[in-house]
């Protein structure tokens, strides 16, 4: 009986290890915004978010507003709730994090187009992110139906 149950348990919930994971970044991530230079993006967010804005958000609410974003699409899919409306907002989130491409190409590059800095490969990492939840999105609608 016990395998039984452990099957069932593994077969229903195999498929929400990578959303926990991704989750679980999410909320690592998200969770150092909330305090001051603990980041390594935290500037770098504060200057995007700023351009993004047109300067409309003050820098020190726009990181906690992004700490609360991220932190809450982490414990969203962690907690395997609203998934949906989680993958949404994670796809919103990270296709923003390449945006610094476009403004700060010069703190990203060591050398045009292939040297990253340590910055630019923390960003160019979110590709594989862009992929999973791409992927991720598409089985939450096939399973919907």
């Amino acid at each position: 009986m016990r395998e039984l149950v452990i099957g069932y348990w593994r077969k229903r919930n195999k498929f929400h290890f990578v959303p926990f994971s991704i989750g679980v970044v999410y909320l690592w991530f998200g969770a150092l915004k909330f305090f001051s230079g603990l980041s390594p993006a935290e500037e770098l967010a504060k200057s995007t978010i700023d351009k993004l804005t047109l300067g409309l958000l003050p820098a020190e609410f726009s990181i906690v507003l992004l700490a609360f974003w991220e932190t809450l699409i982490g414990v969203l899919l962690i907690a395997n709730i609203l998934e949906k409306p989680a993958l949404k907002m994670a796809l919103v989130h990270i296709t923003l994090t390449f945006s610094p491409f476009l403004f700060f190409s010069e703190a990203l590059f060591a050398e045009a187009p292939f040297a990253l800095t340590l910055l630019g490969q923390y960003i160019i990492k979110n590709v594989i992110i862009l992929g999973v939840l791409l992927v991720l999105l598409r089985e939450s609608k096939k399973r919907q139906f």
